[in-house]
C-alpha cells in the first residue's frame, strides 16, 4: 500500500471509534478496510476485512454502479438487482396507456423477452483504483494564475483519463478526495447492453409513493432486476440480439434467512456526495436562502406538470420520472431544512469554524493559512452571489428543446478543436452518450407540458431587474419590453410550431453540423442557442477562474481540518464523491425525537393496516389476499411473526446509495438500501448518531413477492438462494 493510500486509509478511524457504541459514521473507501479491521471484527463481520479492499475479489467485484444508483450481480448470468425507483425510468420508457408497465409491472418470461433499457443505460464495474495526486496537482506554482491552474489540472485529468481508456470497453474518471488533497484514477468496465428483466407494479415497488417517501414505517417493495449483456466474445458491445449474458467474476448469494434486530449489516455502493466539511458561509447561504427557494420552485413545477399532464394520460407517463424526481428532491430539501433547524446546523457550523480559527491562531506561521481560509470564504460568497444573480435565468433556459439546441451548438464549436482541448462532455469519448441522450428525449417530452414549464420559468425571470437578466436572451425572445402572459404564450407557440428538433433523426443529424450551419439554421431554438452562446461562455470563463482559485484554497482548508482534528485526537474521513464505498453498522430502530419510537422492522400485515385501495396505498388484490391468509411460506421472521418488508439500520448513507446491496456478516444479500428517514437527510452535512437511520427492503419480502405474487420462479431458480427452511 502506498504512503498516499495509507494516509487516506487512516482517515475515518476516529469517526468509527467515537461512535462505535451507536453508529458508524463514515463512508469508507475499500482500501481503508484493513485500517478499520478491528472495529469491523468487533461489529460482527465474519469475512476477512482485507478481502473488502480487493476490488477483484468477493464481495466487492459483485457491486456495480448504474451511473446514479448502485446495484449488484446476483447470478452467474449477469442478473443485476437494484431499486425499483432506479429501474423505473426503463419501465416508463416502455409504457403506454394501453401497455402500462408502471401500473401492471413487467416480468420477462425468458431472457428472449427482456427489454432493452433506454439509450445510455450502463452497468459499471470498478476494476481498479490508482493514486494520481502527483500527476494532477503536483509541481504547480502557488502563484499560477487561477484560470491557468484550472486549465492545467483539467488537461492533466483528461490525459490520464484518455490513457486509461485506451483499454477497450472501459471508462475512467479522476476523482478528488479531501477537497483535492488527493486524486484517484478509477477504472470501470462499461457494460452498454442493459436489459430490463423484472420490476413489480408501482403498487408494490412504489407503495406509499411520495406520501411515505423519507418516512418510517415503510412498506415498499423497492426492487427490480436488470441483466448485463456483452458480445459473444465477452467484450463490451452495444445492444444486439447476438449478445450473451455477462458472466461476472463474483455474484452475491441471496439470503432467505435474513437477519434480526441488532445483527451486523454493511452496504456496498456509490454514495453521491456529502458536505460535512463545508464552511459556515456555504451552509448559511444554502439553508437560509437556496434550499427554501428550491422547495418553493419544486412545488410550483409539480403543480404545473400535474395540471398539464393529467393522471392516466400518456403525458403523465412521459413525465412520471420528472415528477418523482421533483417530489423526492423537494421532500429531501424539506427534511434537510427541518433537520438543520432542529440540530442548529448553521449556528453550530459557525462555532466549528470559530474553533478552527482559534486553533490556527495558535500555530506557527499561521498568517498564510488564516488568509487562505478567509479567501476561501470570500470565494464561497462570490459563488453564492453568482448563483443568486442567475438563478431565474438558469431556470428560464430549462425548456428541453432549448437545452438540446445549446448542447448541439456547443458540440459544433468544440469539434473545431483537437479532441484533447475540448470541454469534458464533448470529447470523442462522450459522443455515444451524447447521441443516446438526444434519443431518449422522445419518451420524456411533450410540447404542451414543456411549454407550460417554460412559461412558469419565464414568469419568474421576467420579474427580475435588468441586471439579473441576459440581454441577448431577451432580444431574441422579443422580451426587451414589458410583455404580458398572452404575449409570452404567443411567442412560445411560435417556437414549438416552427422547431425541427422534435424529430429524433433531425436532432441526431445536427451532431455533425458545423457552427456555420447551425448559425444559419432557421430553427428558433437553435437561433436562441446561438444568441446566448457568448454571454454564457463569459459566465463559464468566470466560473473556471473561481474554480482555479478553489483548486488552490480548498486543499489548504482541508489540510487544516485534518491537522486540527488530529490534534484533538480525531481522524478525518473523506466526503462521499460517487466512488465505491463501504458503510457498516447494525439493524437498529430508534427514537429521533421525544415520544417517537421506530421499530427496526415493518411487517407484511402492516400493508393490510395501511392499504386504502387508493393510490399510493393500493396493493394488488393478490398480495392483500395472501397477506390476510398469512401465507408467509419460508420467509416468516419469528421475532415479528410475519414476513419482514423493510428494516432500519444505523448505516451512514446518502443519495447514490440507492440500490446498494446490504450484506450480512457472511457477505450474503439480505436487503437493498433505498432510502433514509426524514430526520436523517441532514446527515449529508452533519452526522447525528441518534437520528441517522437508513431504510432497506428485506430480501425475504423480495423473494415472497417474486414467488407468491408475480410468479418470478425462473429468476429465483437462477439465483443462489441460501437459508431456506
Amino acid at each position: 500500500m502506498s504512503n498516499a493510500i495509507r494516509s487516506i486509509a487512516a482517515c475515518g478511524l476516529a469517526a468509527v471509534t467515537a461512535v462505535s457504541a451507536v453508529a458508524k459514521e463514515g463512508m469508507f473507501t475499500p482500501e481503508q478496510m484493513p485500517a478499520i479491521a478491528p472495529d469491523l471484527r468487533e461489529a460482527g463481520l465474519a469475512l476477512y476485512p482485507d478481502e473488502l479492499a480487493d476490488l477483484t475479489a468477493f464481495p466487492m467485484a459483485a457491486v456495480v454502479s448504474l451511473g446514479g444508483c448502485s446495484a449488484s450481480f446476483v447470478s452467474p448470468k449477469g442478473l443485476v438487482v437494484t431499486n425499483h425507483h432506479c429501474a423505473r425510468g426503463s419501465v416508463q420508457f416502455h409504457s403506454k396507456p394501453e401497455r402500462n408497465y408502471l401500473e401492471d409491472g413487467f416480468l420477462a418470461a425468458s431472457m428472449a423477452e427482456e427489454l432493452p433499457a433506454p439509450p445510455g443505460a450502463r452497468v459499471y464495474v470498478t476494476t481498479g483504483v490508482e493514486d494520481v495526486t502527483e500527476q494532477v496537482s503536483g509541481g504547480l506554482d502557488p502563484a499560477l494564475p487561477p484560470r491557468e491552474r484550472y486549465e492545467l489540472m483539467e488537461d492533466r485529468r483528461k490525459a490520464l483519463t484518455k490513457s486509461c481508456e485506451s483499454d477497450p470497453g472501459h471508462r475512467c474518471r479522476v476523482s478528488g478526495f479531501f477537497g483535492g488533497l488527493r486524486y484517484k484514477l478509477i477504472k470501470y468496465l462499461e457494460i452498454r447492453d442493459v436489459r430490463l428483466v423484472y420490476a413489480p407494479a408501482d403498487a408494490i415497488g412504489r407503495y406509499g409513493g411520495d406520501i411515505d417517501n423519507w418516512r418510517w414505517p415503510r412498506h415498499t417493495g423497492d426492487f427490480a432486476f436488470y441483466r448485463a449483456y456483452v458480445s459473444p466474445e465477452g467484450q463490451t458491445a452495444d445492444h444486439s440480439p447476438d449478445n450473451v449474458p455477462f458472466e461476472p467474476a463474483h455474484y452475491l448469494a441471496v439470503s432467505a434467512a435474513g437477519l434480526d434486530d441488532g445483527d451486523f449489516v454493511m452496504a456496498l455502493g456509490y454514495p453521491g456526495g456529502t458536505s460535512r466539511y463545508a464552511r459556515h458561509v456555504t451552509v448559511e447561504n444554502l439553508f437560509e436562502r437556496e434550499y427554501p427557494r428550491s422547495v418553493a420552485r419544486s412545488r410550483e413545477r409539480i403543480a404545473v406538470i400535474e395540471s398539464a399532464a393529467p393522471e392516466g394520460s400518456d403525458l403523465r407517463i412521459r413525465y412520471t420520472g420528472q415528477l418523482a424526481g421533483l417530489n423526492n428532491g423537494m421532500k429531501n430539501r424539506e427534511g434537510q431544512l427541518e433537520g438543520a433547524r432542529r440540530q442548529r446546523l448553521v449556528e453550530r457550523r459557525a462555532q466549528r469554524d470559530g474553533s478552527l480559527d482559534v486553533w490556527i491562531a495558535g500555530q506557527d506561521d499561521n498568517a498564510a493559512l488564516a488568509e487562505a481560509i478567509r479567501n476561501y470564504d470570500a470565494l464561497a460568497t462570490e459563488n453564492a452571489e453568482e448563483s443568486r444573480r442567475y438563478y431565474h435565468y438558469n431556470a428560464a433556459r430549462g425548456a428541453q428543446l432549448f437545452g438540446a439546441a445549446r448542447r448541439l451548438y456547443r458540440l459544433a464549436r468544440e469539434k473545431e478543436k483537437p479532441d484533447a482541448e475540448r470541454e469534458p462532455g464533448y470529447q470523442e469519448r462522450d459522443l455515444r452518450s451524447f447521441r443516446q441522450r438526444l434519443s431518449r428525449l422522445d419518451r420524456r417530452y411533450h410540447p404542451s407540458v414543456d411549454k407550460a414549464l417554460w412559461m412558469h420559468a419565464l414568469g419568474g425571470y421576467l420579474a427580475q431587474p435588468a441586471e439579473y437578466r441576459v440581454a441577448a436572451f431577451d432580444e431574441v425572445l422579443g422580451m426587451t419590453t414589458d410583455v404580458d402572459e398572452a404575449a409570452v404564450s404567443s411567442i412560445l407557440d411560435h417556437y414549438y410550431a416552427e422547431t425541427v428538433l422534435e424529430d429524433a433523426e433531425t436532432r441526431l443529424a445536427l451532431m455533425d453540423a458545423t457552427p456555420r450551419a447551425i448559425e444559419a439554421h432557421d430553427d428558433p431554438f437553435l437561433r436562441l442557442a446561438v444568441a446566448v452562446f457568448d454571454s454564457d461562455m463569459e459566465r463559464e470563463e468566470a466560473s473556471k477562474t473561481r474554480s482555479g482559485r478553489g483548486n488552490l484554497l480548498r486543499p489548504q482548508y482541508m489540510q487544516a481540518i485534518i491537522d486540527w482534528q488530529r490534534s484533538e485526537g480525531h481522524t478525518t474521513y473523506p466526503d462521499a464523491n460517487g466512488t465505491l464505498r463501504v458503510t457498516y453498522g447494525t439493524v437498529l430502530g430508534g427514537s429521533p425525537m421525544d415520544g417517537l419510537i421506530y421499530e427496526p422492522f415493518t411487517r407484511l400485515n402492516g400493508i393490510l393496516e395501511k392499504d386504502s385501495g387508493v393510490a399510493p396505498f393500493n396493493a394488488p388484490a393478490k398480495l392483500l389476499e395472501r397477506a390476510r391468509a398469512e401465507d408467509y411460506g419460508a420467509y416468516r421472521l419469528e421475532s415479528i411473526g410475519s414476513v419482514p418488508v423493510n428494516f432500519l439500520s444505523d448505516l451512514d448513507s446518502t443519495g447514490g446509495n440507492s440500490g446498494s446491496p446490504t450484506l450480512n456478516a457472511n457477505g450474503e444479500l439480505v436487503g437493498l438500501l433505498f432510502d433514509g428517514t426524514l430526520e436523517s437527510v441532514v446527515s449529508d452535512w452533519d452526522f447525528n448518531p441518534r437520528t441517522t437511520r437508513t431504510i432497506h427492503v428485506d430480501t425475504r419480502y423480495m423473494l415472497w413477492v417474486m414467488e407468491k405474487i408475480d410468479g418470478a420462479d425462473w429468476l429465483i431458480d437462477e439465483m443462489r438462494v441460501v437459508g431456506l427452511n
